[in-house]
């Protein structure tokens, strides 16, 4: 959503506002909750490539550079493993996920619910969030894996051919 003033628009009534509107704007974008797909429960855990069947997804607030991290409860579904994570992500008003992989029902719910995706990333989860807040990474503007693309994870649900 644009916001666009007119020049007779007085939003500026002396310094000190004009520079808090600049700083508003400025961190309104960079303030946010972002959900990193996790293969355990630290910064120093490697992002997993799965994002519907990760172990953990670490929840970092760039606002108060504070995480935790939550298991996903939807690994262990025998459909709608992605679907089911990113409703999750979405109840938890995340605006942004980062992962490995995103498959095509995860990528359809998370942007339907307008939440930035970040996928093909490899490293540690501390090295993706530094990479999301000097704005690195590049979104993605398709999911980049076919369903089920977690599942043949050795648990009895499918495998490679």
């Amino acid at each position: 959503m644009e916001q666009r003033w007119e020049e007779s628009d007085d939003i500026c009534k002396n310094s000190h506002s004009c520079l808090v509107i600049i700083y508003n704007l400025f961190y309104w974008e960079v303030d946010m909750k972002i959900a990193i797909s996790s293969s355990g429960t630290s910064l120093d855990s490697n992002v997993d490539p799965r994002f519907g069947r990760c172990q953990y997804y670490i929840i970092y607030d760039t606002n108060t550079d504070s995480f935790e991290y939550v298991d996903n409860e939807s690994r262990q579904a025998m459909g709608g493993a992605g679907i089911q994570a990113s409703q999750f992500l979405v109840n938890k008003n995340i605006e942004a996920v980062i992962s490995g992989n995103i498959g095509p029902n995860s990528y359809r719910v998370l942007s339907a619910a307008s939440i930035k995706i970040y996928s093909g990333v490899t490293g540690t989860v501390k090295d993706a969030v530094e990479k999301f807040k000097k704005d690195e990474l590049k979104g993605t503007s398709a999911p980049d894996v076919q369903s089920h693309f977690g599942a043949g994870s050795g648990m009895g649900r499918g495998g490679r051919l």
